[in-house]
C-alpha cells in the first residue's frame, strides 16, 4: 500500500531520519524529517502551468507549530493554533531565504512549501529539522529546483563550535548562528552573537557548512530511489528572446542615461519615463509591452552591474567602501523616555525608547513552555517612508524579520535584569528608506536606548554590504542602496560594537559565495562599523546617568519569603491596597524580590515604608506611628508598622488617670506609640503615656516607668501587714 522509503544517518551525536511514501501521499513531495523526538512533516506543491502575464516567482513557505506537539492545549477562548507567531513567521522567512535562489531563472508556477511541527522533544529547535525537511520535499517533487540545500545550528563555548547545540547547551553559549546552503556553497546565514570576532563568525559559517554535507548527501540517496519525474525547465522562445533584443536597443541608453542620477526620486522618475518611451514605442511596433516588464528589470540590472565593475562607481557617485553621510540625533521628542533620528543618506529611523515595569514584560506561550521577554523591539515600514501611498495594517514577514534582526544586534550589550530592572521597548519607524533600514534600525535603536539612561555595555552601529559578481570578477559594495540590494547578488548585514560582531544576516542570490568573498565582506563591513560608531558618538557616547524624568522609578527591595504571603493579604487586599492609595506599580518575586515603580520618589517612598513596615518585627523601646483601630472598656487597639496591632492599656493611655478610653483616643485617630513588652501570647503591648504625641519623643525619664498589674501585686506583699489597733 504504501512506496515507503527511509534514510538514517548520525549527525551531531544524535539520528537525522527521513522518510517518504507513508505521509502526505498526493502532495508532489513529503518528507517527515525527525532529529531526536522532533518530528517534522514537510510538504511542497506546485501548479503545474503559470498565471498569464505573471512576471514573478510566487513561493510561499508556511511553517506552522502544533501545541498537540508539545503536549499542550492551546490558550484562549478557541483552544485552537490561529494566527502565526512571531517564531512561526520567523523560521518560515528562514526556510525561504535559501530555496528562493535555487528556482530556476523564469520559472512563474506557484509553489507551496508547507512546514508542520508534529512532535517536539524540548531538546532540538524545529526550525533545522524543518529546512532540511524541506529541501528534501522540493528534491522529490519534480518541481524544477537546483537543490538539495541543507542547514545546521552553530553554537559556540569555550573557544571550539558546537553542532546542533541542544536547548541545554544554548543557555550559555556565545553564539546562535544558523548557515543554510548547497554542496558548494553557502546561501544564508542568521546569526546572534556575544561580540565575537569577524575570524569567529566566519570560522562559525564554514564549519555548519562542512557540517552538513552528510545531510546533502542522505537527500541525493534519498531522491535516487524516490524522486517524481523532473518537471520540464522552463526555456525562452524565440519570440522572447526577439523582445529582449528590441528592449535593449531602445531603452539601454535611456536608462543608463537615468540612472547618472545621483537623487532616488528623480532617478526613479527618469527611470519610469525611459521605460514608458521603450513600452509605448513596443506598443507602435506590434510588440507585446506586458511581457517586457520583466525584461527591463533584467536590463536595469546589467546596466547598474556592468557600470561598477567597470568603472568602480556606484549609483551616487561612492566608490565600494564609502558609507554614505551620516547625522544622528538624540532626545528629539520630548516627553518620551529615550528617542533618536538616525540618518544615512536617504535612510531614517526614528527609534523611540519606553521604560515599563515586570507588568509590561511581554509573555510568550511556546512549544517550550511560558516565558516573559522584558526586551522588545518593533519595526514599521510605513508607505510614505518610499513615497508611496499604500494599505497600512499589521506587520508582515519583513517587518518582523528586520525587528527581530535588530532585537539580536541589541540584546547581547543589555544590562542583566537584576542590574536594571526595567522592561525595554523599542519602536523603529522608517520615516525615509533607501537601503538597509534595519541597520539603521540598530544604530537608532542604541542610541534611543542610551538617551532613556539604560545602561548598555558599548553602543551598537550595522551596516549592510552587497555583491555584484560576474564571470569577469566582483565588487563588494558597503552600504548599500535600495536598487544595489535589488540588482545586486548579495544582502550581507553585520551589526556589532567596537569589540566584535552581535549579529549577522547573509542571503545569496546567486548558487553560492565563495570563503574568499566573505572574508572580504566582513573586514570591509568592520571599517564601515567604526566608521558608523563614530558618528553616532557625536550624538551621544554612553547612557545617561539616569532615566528620563518621565520614565517610573524602581526601587528593589528584599523580604524574607515566608512574608510575601503578608504583603499580598488575604486574597491580594494588601497589595492592591497599597497600589491604590500610593499609585505605584508594584511587582513581587517568589524569590522575596519587590519591585515598586513610580515617577514620583514620594509616592514611592510611601509604598516602601509600608512594605518595609508589614514585614518589619516590633522592637521593645522604639517608637512607631499608628492609628487607632478600635477601642475598648479596657484600651485602644493601635495598628502600626503597616499590618502589626498592638493593645495601648487604658493606663497607658495618657499619665492622668482615664475614666474611658474614648475620652482620650477614637477610631481613626493618628497616635504615636512605644513598644513597651508582649503578653504571654505574643501579643504586642504599647504605650502612648510615655511619648509626647506632639514631637514623638521619649518622655519615659520624666513621668517613669507605671508598673503593669502583676508588679503592683507583687510590691503590696512585700509591704508589712498594719498593726493591730
Amino acid at each position: 500500500m504504501f512506496n515507503y522509503f527511509r534514510k538514517e544517518l548520525d549527525w551531531g551525536g544524535r539520528k537525522l531520519v527521513l522518510e517518504t511514501g507513508k505521509i502526505a501521499r498526493q502532495a508532489d513531495g513529503a518528507v517527515l524529517a525527525r532529529y531526536g523526538d522532533t518530528i517534522v512533516l514537510c510538504t511542497a506543491v506546485g501548479v503545474k502551468s503559470a498565471k498569464p502575464g505573471q512576471d514573478f516567482f510566487p513561493l510561499t513557505v508556511n511553517y506552522q507549530e502544533k501545541t498537540f506537539a508539545a503536549g499542550k492545549i492551546p490558550g484562549g477562548f478557541f483552544k485552537r493554533e490561529g494566527r502565526p507567531s512571531e517564531k512561526e513567521v520567523l523560521v518560515s522567512r528562514l526556510i525561504d531565504r535559501p530555496i528562493r535562489p535555487l528556482f530556476p531563472e523564469g520559472f512563474r508556477n506557484e509553489v507551496q512549501v508547507v512546514a508542520t511541527v508534529l512532535s517536539h522533544d524540548l531538546e532540538n529547535d524545529p526550525d533545522i529539522v524543518a529546512m532540511i525537511g524541506c529541501s528534501a520535499a522540493l528534491t522529490l517533487s519534480g518541481i524544477p529546483f537546483f537543490g538539495p540545500v541543507a542547514a545546521a545550528r552553530v553554537g559556540f563555548k569555550d573557544g571550539a563550535y558546537i553542532l546542533n547545540p541542544t536547548a541545554d547547551q544554548m543557555k550559555d553559549t556565545a553564539l546562535d548562528l544558523v548557515v543554510a546552503g548547497t554542496a558548494e556553497g553557502v546561501l544564508m546565514v542568521e546569526s546572534e552573537a556575544q561580540e565575537l570576532s569577524e575570524e569567529v563568525m566566519l570560522g562559525a559559517v564554514t564549519f555548519g557548512h562542512t557540517a552538513f554535507q552528510p545531510v546533502i548527501q542522505a537527500i541525493i540517496e534519498l531522491a535516487e530511489h524516490a524522486a517524481k519525474d523532473p518537471w520540464p525547465l522552463p526555456e525562452k522562445s524565440e519570440e522572447e528572446t526577439a523582445l529582449a533584443a528590441r528592449v535593449d536597443a531602445l531603452a539601454r541608453a535611456p536608462i543608463a542615461e537615468a540612472y547618472q542620477e545621483r537623487v532616488k526620486q528623480a532617478r526613479y522618475e527618469r527611470v519610469g519615463a525611459a521605460k514608458k518611451a521603450a513600452a509605448e514605442a513596443l506598443k507602435a511596433e506590434g510588440l507585446d509591452a506586458e511581457k517586457a516588464k520583466g525584461l527591463f528589470k533584467d536590463l536595469e540590472a546589467d546596466i547598474v552591474r556592468n557600470a561598477i565593475l567597470d568603472t568602480g562607481l556606484r549609483i551616487d557617485g561612492r566608490d565600494t567602501r564609502t558609507v554614505r553621510p551620516i547625522v544622528a540625533e538624540v532626545g528629539v521628542l520630548p516627553r518620551a523616555h529615550g528617542s533618536a533620528l538616525f540618518t544615512r543618506g536617504e535612510t531614517q529611523a526614528l527609534c523611540v525608547a519606553t521604560l515599563g515595569t515586570g507588568q509590561d514584560e511581554q509573555v510568550i506561550d511556546a512549544l517550550e513552555g511560558e516565558y516573559r521577554q522584558h526586551f522588545m523591539l518593533h519595526y514599521n515600514f510605513p508607505p510614505y517612508s518610499v513615497g508611496e501611498a499604500g494599505r497600512m495594517g499589521s506587520p508582515g514577514r519583513r517587518e518582523i524579520g528586520h525587528g527581530k534582526l535588530a532585537w539580536r544586534a541589541i540584546r547581547p550589550l543589555l544590562p542583566v535584569k537584576e542590574a536594571f530592572p526595567y522592561t525595554m521597548r523599542v519602536v523603529s519607524e522608517i520615516t525615509e528608506s533607501n537601503g538597509s533600514s534595519s541597520m539603521a534600525t540598530v544604530c537608532g535603536s542604541s542610541l534611543a536606548l542610551m538617551d532613556a539612561g539604560v545602561p548598555l555595555k558599548r553602543p551598537v552601529a550595522g551596516i549592510a554590504m552587497g555583491l555584484i559578481k560576474e564571470d569577469r570578477g566582483f565588487a563588494v559594495l558597503s552600504d548599500i542602496l535600495g536598487d544595489e540590494d535589488h540588482l545586486g547578488d548579495m544582502d550581507f548585514k553585520v551589526a556589532g560594537t567596537e569589540q566584535g560582531v552581535t549579529s549577522l544576516q547573509m542571503d545569496i542570490k546567486i548558487t553560492s559565495i565563495t570563503p574568499e568573498i566573505m572574508k572580504i565582506a566582513l573586514e570591509q563591513a568592520k571599517d564601515g562599523r567604526m566608521h558608523i560608531l563614530g558618528e553616532m558618538a557625536k550624538a551621544i557616547t554612553g547612557a545617561r546617568e539616569d532615566v528620563a524624568a518621565t520614565a517610573p522609578r524602581i526601587t528593589v527591595i528584599n523580604v524574607p519569603k515566608e512574608k510575601i504571603r503578608e504583603v499580598i493579604g488575604t486574597g491580594g487586599k494588601v497589595i492592591r491596597q497599597i497600589v491604590e492609595e500610593t499609585g505605584c506599580k508594584i511587582d513581587i518575586d517568589d524569590d522575596g524580590t519587590i519591585k515598586i515603580a513610580a515617577t514620583e520618589q514620594e509616592k514611592a517612598q510611601a509604598a516602601i515604608d509600608w512594605i518595609r513596615g508589614i514585614v518589619a518585627e516590633p522592637e521593645i523601646g522604639v517608637i512607631y506611628n499608628g492609628k487607632v483601630v478600635k477601642t475598648a472598656d479596657f484600651g485602644a487597639f493601635v495598628n502600626f508598622l503597616g499590618s502589626k496591632d498592638g493593645l495601648v492599656h487604658i493606663s497607658e493611655l495618657q499619665q492622668a488617670r482615664v475614666g474611658k478610653t474614648t475620652d482620650v483616643v477614637n477610631v481613626g485617630d493618628a497616635v504615636k506609640v512605644k513598644v513597651i513588652g508582649f503578653d504571654e501570647r505574643g501579643k504586642v503591648k504599647l504605650s502612648m503615656r510615655v511619648v509626647d504625641q506632639a514631637t514623638g519623643a521619649d518622655i519615659t525619664d520624666q513621668v517613669g516607668a507605671k508598673p503593669g498589674r502583676g508588679e503592683r501585686r507583687e510590691r503590696a506583699e512585700e509591704q508589712p501587714a498594719p498593726a493591730a489597733q
